[in-house]
């Protein structure tokens, strides 16, 4: 069989480069690829199988492969390795796409399949020739621009396989957004001048993907690499504040040994956890008090520039930062604001804690506070703010709950911004039963687009859960914190 030259049209999940008029050269190796798309474009295709991928990166292919879905991993090794040696699309074929299938072999003109299991996974496609010797097949040529697609994580192996066989640079990402891991990022900002497409119907609009594209480019990321918190990750974070050991673990020791501490309790969480682990402190910034204090707010705020140093190492180190607000008498808005400095670092989010919010004629320990949701929303409001105004990362912002009325009016809490995860932390504590009614009564109703959290405690825990154990709550939990 003579060798055809077959062009990729557009590259799957095709990281994009530089996505400005500028830089948009089409980058092809012949006139005859007038189907490409030009380097430094970007398009989203809303199907992820394998026949939209073919569809879409190429023309024609005289031959192609079929293979069993629930093929054994040897079976499909073999077949992603020779097809991307030869350049031919593959198909999984079920009774639920075979007449996709055939209507694409039938566009691409193509006349041998190959057959990886069963020879009758072939019957139906309507292609004159069927084998079941890979080492018959001849191939594809093909040439064109950089490309690189993105896929989904629940995209089948046919597709990425097909792809990568058109000769695109394959990247999967959660989520569905180019931005969710380090090396959704890196493969972009390696590839500035590169043809974009994603494929799947969760990556949104053409336009919304380029945009997410050029944030890709310009924003830093956060630790653990990527722009967004989740599900690209998995938060583990020591609780506590800076030199105040009873307040928890953070303050039992200096801040390298707490950096320290806190690497080795991520770590134990990786065995058990699909996502990449990242540890994190939970700094509490301003501390509730027993006592009036200064106009009468029962809170003492830390000056930032102590909170600094814990910050900046934690950034070097790979550890993420939350500051945590116990503001007593004060509203959160008031406070996260004196902390803005510290914010703007693209490794720092913020918790409130409406245990300590009092309103004006109560006291801590004597009655547990709550915070409105319109206080809630004014606040995250304005962190969002600071997100697109500093072009940051996306922030953790974790509202801290045990008893249902501490988020008053939960239902009308802003869980939109797309510039934060929302993270509704349940904070129960006692033996296991005890833990997990209040985790169903914090996880009945909740707001959409939020995270759960959860906090175990190492006195008053009895026991206290393992990784494990953790892990096999539901809803499974992303940001984890340690008391």
């Amino acid at each position: 069989m003579s060798r055809q030259r077959m062009w990729l049209v557009g590259i799957v999940l095709v990281v994009v480069a530089v996505l400005t008029a500028a830089s948009a050269v089409v980058r092809t190796s012949s006139p005859s690829a007038a189907a490409q798309l030009p380097g430094g474009t970007s398009e989203v295709v809303p199907i992820g199988d394998s026949v939209a991928v073919s569809k879409t990166l190429f023309t024609r292919s005289p031959e192609a492969i079929v293979i069993d879905p629930a093929a054994t991993p040897d079976l499909w090794d073999r077949t992603r390795t020779t097809a991307t040696a030869h350049h031919v699309p593959v198909f999984a074929v079920d009774a639920g796409n075979r007449a996709a299938v055939a209507g694409e072999l039938d566009r691409l003109d193509t006349g041998t399949v190959y057959v990886v299991g069963d020879r009758s996974i072939a019957d139906g496609l309507g292609v004159p020739n069927v084998s079941t010797d890979l080492s018959g097949l001849s191939g594809n040529d093909f040439g064109g621009a950089d490309s690189i697609a993105y896929l989904d994580d629940v995209a089948r192996p046919d597709a990425e396989t097909t792809a990568t066989a058109a000769g695109a640079t394959v990247v999967r990402v959660p989520g569905s957004d180019p931005r969710a891991t380090g090396d959704s990022v890196t493969v972009l900002r390696n590839c500035p001048h590169a043809a974009v497409r994603a494929f799947g119907d969760g990556f949104g609009s053409s336009d919304e993907f380029g945009d997410r594209l050029r944030t890709a480019l310009t924003q830093p990321e956060l630790p653990g690499g990527g722009q967004v918190v989740f599900p690209g990750r998995r938060i583990v974070a020591l609780y506590g504040s800076p030199g105040a050991p009873s307040l928890g673990p953070l303050g039992q020791q200096g801040l390298q040994a707490s950096i320290a501490r806190v690497k080795k309790l991520a770590a134990q969480y990786q065995p058990v956890s699909r996502a990449p682990v990242v540890p994190a402190f939970e700094i509490i910034v301003t501390v509730a008090s027993a006592a009036p204090g200064v106009g009468n707010t029962y809170t003492n705020m830390i000056d930032p520039n102590t909170i600094r140093p814990w910050v900046q190492a934690a950034r070097k180190a790979g550890v993420y930062v939350t500051l945590d607000l116990q503001p007593g008498r004060m509203d959160f808005l008031t406070q996260a604001r004196r902390y803005a400095d510290l914010l703007a670092e693209p490794n720092v989010g913020l918790a409130l804690d409406p245990e300590w919010r009092l309103k004006p004629n109560q006291v801590h320990l004597t009655q547990i506070g709550s915070v409105s949701a319109d206080e809630v929303n004014r606040t995250s409001d304005w962190l969002a703010g600071l997100v697109r105004s500093k072009g940051l990362p996306q922030k953790v912002f974790v509202l801290h709950e045990f008893d249902s009325d501490m988020l008053a009016n939960r239902k009308r809490i802003v869980t939109s911004h797309p510039e934060l995860a929302t993270v509704i932390h349940a904070d129960g504590h006692g033996i296991p039963s005890v833990k997990m009614d209040t985790w169903r009564r914090i996880t009945t109703d909740l707001p959409p687009n939020v995270w759960m959290g959860w906090k175990n405690f190492f006195t008053e825990d009895h026991p206290t859960f393992t990784p494990a154990q953790t892990m096999r709550v539901r809803p499974t939990p992303w940001f984890i914190s340690y008391q």
